[in-house]
């Protein structure tokens, strides 16, 4: 594909759940339907779902970091596409294994798969300004060229180790391993005392899974103060790993004869195809020019649009880039924005969106220490407090013109999904909730909605 062509094509980079819907919001568009746009997704893997599809960790990094005892965090019914509920009966709380099952259905629903080219990876994608079209290499040694690029390839598999003496010594030897290899307690070997570093949803499923299964199971949580158990222990900040299994933490407490570390940290961002070239490295970047760092792409026009580059700000489109809101729902309201400005382009008043960008990073600089630690702005910029998500997504819907907004039970149940999800998992110990399950869904959003207040209704004695 050179040169000039009647139709506009558009490479989708990831068939996870954000390539997904922007694929199927592309193709429910005027200008797909009517053969104006080409959409082709290329997805390295031989199935789709991204960081749902589970894979053996036996490269580095792994293709995923799924454990095998993965459930949602999120209710469904909050986190679920707006076009594309899940089934009937569906647990609130569901496995990896049916979230997978679900986004197959939707491809499938939808009919995306004709749309898509599995084991086909991008190795590189650059502006070719003779054409001015983007110039995108794949595994197969082709090298082809689209109008526009869509950026949805995740953020969950490079691993992101915490900035503390002595990790590379406990990696190197064998003692310490991000949950990115993490499947089972089956893997932790003979280790006795196996510390938990890391606050996030892995890092307390996997906590509460070893309990029982090893002697001593330490978690350390930052900003927390020392809890000590007789089996499981909540610990504060790691600040250093010594030898012989020392650990010490940010209160000054010490432990010993630690066996196994498991870095629960998080991930970086990381786009492999995109060269220092095409797109510089800078942690806190001082102009508007396009750069990106381990933990953050800036600047970019609700999250999704560059504002300032050597090539049209609406030919390039990052996805998925949020750390904090409800992924499906989510990434199909900036699937419809996205289609708005590919339909508008002057509908994306760059102007505004800079001034935008300009002040939240003033608010974060007033929040953060950036003169001591210049990526304290980066690691905040795409991590949006539950509120700030909430808004978010409303000026999503009302920018692409979709009559949709956030609903009042949805933020209470993202808020509450904590409390939430400990009590399902009560109800799913009691044996109850087959019974409390069956046919819910069957008439609509409705009886979710009241299924999901039922259960936060619940005292600890109904659910014994």
């Amino acid at each position: 594909m050179t040169g000039v062509t009647d139709t506009t094509t558009i490479c989708i980079i990831g068939a996870g759940p954000a390539g997904l819907a922007a694929l199927k919001t592309l193709l429910d568009s005027s200008q797909c339907q009517q053969g104006e746009w080409i959409p082709t997704v290329f997805e390295g893997r031989s199935g789709l779902g991204g960081v749902w599809n589970p894979a053996l960790p036996d490269i580095n990094p792994p293709m995923t970091p799924l454990y095998d005892s993965m459930i949602t965090n999120i209710p469904h019914p909050v986190m679920a596409y707006d076009s594309f509920p899940f089934p009937p009966s569906t647990p609130i709380f569901p496995p990896a294994s049916t979230v997978l099952t679900y986004l197959n259905a939707y491809a499938a629903c939808f009919n995306l798969l004709p749309h898509i080219r599995f084991s086909t990876t991008v190795v590189d994608v650059r502006w070719d300004k003779t054409i001015n079209r983007w110039s995108v290499e794949v595994s197969t040694g082709e090298r082809l060229f689209f109008d526009r690029v869509i950026v949805a390839n995740g953020h969950f598999r490079v691993p992101r180790y915490p900035e503390i003496p002595g990790v590379e010594t406990w990696l190197s030897s064998g003692h310490a391993m991000h949950s990115a290899w993490y499947r089972s307690p089956s893997e932790i070997g003979s280790a006795k005392s196996v510390l938990v570093v890391g606050a996030g949803p892995s890092g307390s499923d996997i906590s509460a899974e070893l309990r029982g299964r090893v002697k001593s199971v330490l978690h350390s949580v930052p900003g927390s103060t020392n809890q000590e158990g007789r089996s499981f222990s909540v610990k504060p900040r790691v600040v250093r790993l010594g030898p012989h299994g020392t650990v010490e933490f940010a209160d000054g407490s010490m432990e010993y004869d630690v066996d196994l570390c498991i870095f629960a940290t998080g991930y970086q961002f990381a786009f492999p195809f995109l060269s220092e070239a095409q797109l510089p490295t800078c942690v806190s970047p001082d102009s508007l020019e396009l750069r990106r760092s381990t933990y953050h792409v800036y600047p970019l026009a609700m999250h999704i649009f560059p504002v300032s580059s050597e090539f049209p700000s609406t030919s390039l489109a990052f996805m998925g880039l949020l750390l904090r809101g409800t992924p499906l729902s989510l990434f199909e309201a900036q699937a419809h924005a996205l289609v708005k400005v590919f339909q508008t382009p002057d509908s994306l008043d760059v102007a505004r969106e800079t001034e935008d960008i300009l002040g939240r990073r003033r608010h974060l600089s007033t929040q953060f220490d950036v003169t001591g630690d210049p990526s304290a702005v980066a690691r905040e910029w795409h991590r949006y407090t539950e509120h700030e998500s909430f808004v978010y997504r409303d000026r999503l819907y009302e920018f692409a013109g979709w009559d949709r907004r956030v609903e009042a039970w949805e933020k209470e149940m993202w808020e509450r999904k904590v409390e939430l999800r400990d009590k399902w998992r009560k109800l799913v110990a009691s044996g109850q909730s087959e019974s409390w399950l069956d046919g819910v869904g069957i008439s609509g959003r409705t009886e979710w909605v009241e299924l999901l207040q039922r259960v936060l209704s619940m005292t600890d004695v109904a659910m014994r």
